[in-house]
């Protein structure tokens, strides 16, 4: 009796095709994003787990029996997982995060938050600089009496929507003074930033089928007021609850959902003085990823990126009774926010839409100039303002960067006339920032320094994933993707990395907050505000 060889050849070749293909895909240079291996990784790994069943039902010459067996054991196997794992969402490059499914996330109520938590350790710090003071003795918490007039980062990126606080002093040795723990929450799910004034911190989470909008007080994190809306976005890839910033301006607050309800709050007591529902307003779909544009305080107009056709593409509504002034526009809304700015001369609002950049008078709505975007994947991030009436947009998903000169033409028209373009600076979630004549942003979550005038990159350094940045005076400070708080030097000879703490260990998309010394910083678990240590005034 013979017996028949099974045939492993082709399992050899699948498995070193597979392999090959792989190296190509993660070892080879270019500009390939992180999304983009991914992506390219997962064809390559389901084609094989195909070939290689063809294989061993087929062709493999194994036994009828082992066969059988190990088609039970496999199906077994796979319902079991199945049962046991969820995905609990994506990264920034679209690696699907795995929990198990009895790892429950309870939020608490309103009205019974966990007492603060104890300080996190610092990490290890690359700083060898003399230490500094701290601006306050170490204490066990914030004093609930202590002032906290002129605080303030009232709304998406700060006082000038540009991730920049001019006045901070934060200090280089961490080794000798870490930033200290203040308090930290439980909060609801939401990628939402915080918005703060005086001594109230308001932010946007998902509580069960209610959409929220929680003010807590600044000084232990406790809750002050909360209003809810029957509202509940959740996908897989784009995570759970609302993602935009709220905006505080003139004692209220204003804030978008990320199904379209747009509130204007009373901000000492969250009372509602009145609503929009900004899709049916102006016939606008709703975005793939949830709406996630922070309103913009203008004069006495608030004014939001809906996306509708037929010149209802950016609107703008009487701050106090909400009733529609000015629409125009017709272009599809992406994930970016309207932004003030003084180009030529004349103020005007700036919004990178799904595939132009639209610039409109804010008194009227009229559009003064435009520029044809690449209309391939979503935008996120805000312009940087440059002088001599530049300015830099930029996109991730390969996208990149391009100046625009905006002048006066013959006739007195205001035109945008391309500088350069790059994909050296490709900013998916986070945004730039321009300190000492550089700009300095996430390439793909990788930290870059690029010269403005050519577009040209100085260096690349630090792998910090799809995190957020803030200048903070002089100092960079860099939020990861995985929850550290990184402080960096800007300069544009080298990447000079000088400290770095652990906040979380979940994934952290949200925007930080920086008001006066403290850091208010949260994911779609938890919350946290930290005390930085700041240097003495000379």
């Amino acid at each position: 009796m013979t017996t028949t060889r099974p045939r492993l050849w082709p399992a050899i070749a699948i498995v070193s095709a597979a392999a090959l293909a792989l190296g190509w895909v993660w070892l080879s240079g270019g500009e390939q994003t992180g999304q983009d291996r991914t992506m390219r990784t997962v064809p390559i790994v389901f084609g094989a787990i195909v070939l290689l069943i063809v294989w061993f039902t087929l062709l493999s010459r194994l036994p009828r029996a082992i066969r059988i067996r190990a088609a039970i054991v496999g199906a077994a196997l796979l319902t079991l997982a199945a049962g046991a794992v969820r995905i609990r969402g994506v990264t920034g490059d679209l690696v699907p995060i795995l929990e198990w499914r009895w790892a429950d996330r309870p939020v608490p109520s309103l009205e019974n938050l966990p007492p603060p938590a104890e300080p996190a350790p610092a990490k290890e710090t690359a700083s060898s600089t003399p230490a500094m003071e701290t601006a306050t003795a170490p204490k066990p918490a914030v004093d609930p009496a202590a002032s906290f007039a002129g605080v303030e980062y009232p709304q998406y990126l700060g006082v000038n929507r540009d991730a920049v606080v001019p006045g901070a002093r934060v200090a280089r040795d961490w080794s000798a003074h870490p930033p200290r723990l203040v308090w930290r929450r439980r909060v609801g799910a939401g990628w939402s930033g915080f918005a703060v004034k005086d001594a109230i911190a308001v932010t946007q989470e998902q509580r069960g089928e209610k959409e929220m909008i929680v003010a807590y007080n600044l000084a232990d994190g406790s809750p002050k007021w909360a209003h809810g809306d029957a509202a509940h976005y959740d996908t897989t890839v784009a995570g759970e609850g609302p993602r935009a910033t709220p905006t505080i301006s003139r004692g209220r607050v204003f804030t978008l959902g990320s199904t379209g309800i747009l509130n204007a709050l009373d901000l000492a007591t969250g009372r509602s003085l009145w609503r929009r529902t900004i899709g049916p307003d102006n016939d606008a779909p709703e975005p793939d990823w949830g709406r996630s544009s922070s309103p913009l305080a203008v004069d006495d107009l608030i004014v939001v990126s809906a996306g509708g056709s037929n010149g209802r593409s950016l609107v703008a509504y009487q701050r106090d009774t909400g009733e529609p002034v000015w629409r125009a526009g017709d272009d599809a809304a992406s994930y970016s926010s309207p932004h003030l700015a003084t180009l030529a001369g004349v103020r005007q609002i700036l919004i990178l839409n799904q595939s132009t950049v639209f610039s409109h008078d804010p008194s009227t709505g009229r559009v003064l100039w435009q520029h044809a975007w690449p209309r391939m994947q979503p935008s996120v991030a805000q312009p940087l303002l440059l002088p001599n009436d530049r300015v830099l947009f930029s996109a991730g998903y390969g996208i990149g960067s391009r100046m625009l000169q905006i002048a006066r033409d013959d006739r007195g028209e205001l035109q945008a006339t391309m500088l350069w373009e790059s994909t050296r600076l490709k900013a998916k979630f986070t945004n730039l920032v321009v300190h000492g004549g550089f700009v300095y942003g996430l390439d793909d979550g990788v930290l870059v320094c690029l010269d403005p005038a050519t577009g040209e990159r100085r260096w690349k350094g630090g792998r910090y994933g799809h995190g957020q940045v803030i200048l903070a005076g002089d100092r960079l400070l860099v939020q990861s993707e995985e929850g550290e708080l990184v402080l960096v030097e800007p300069n544009p000879q080298e990447h000079r990395e000088l400290a770095r703490v652990t906040m979380f260990t979940q994934k952290t998309w949200n925007p930080p907050a920086l008001a006066g010394r403290y850091l208010l910083v949260r994911n779609d678990v938890e919350a946290a505000l930290f005390e930085l240590a700041v240097e003495r005034e000379p």
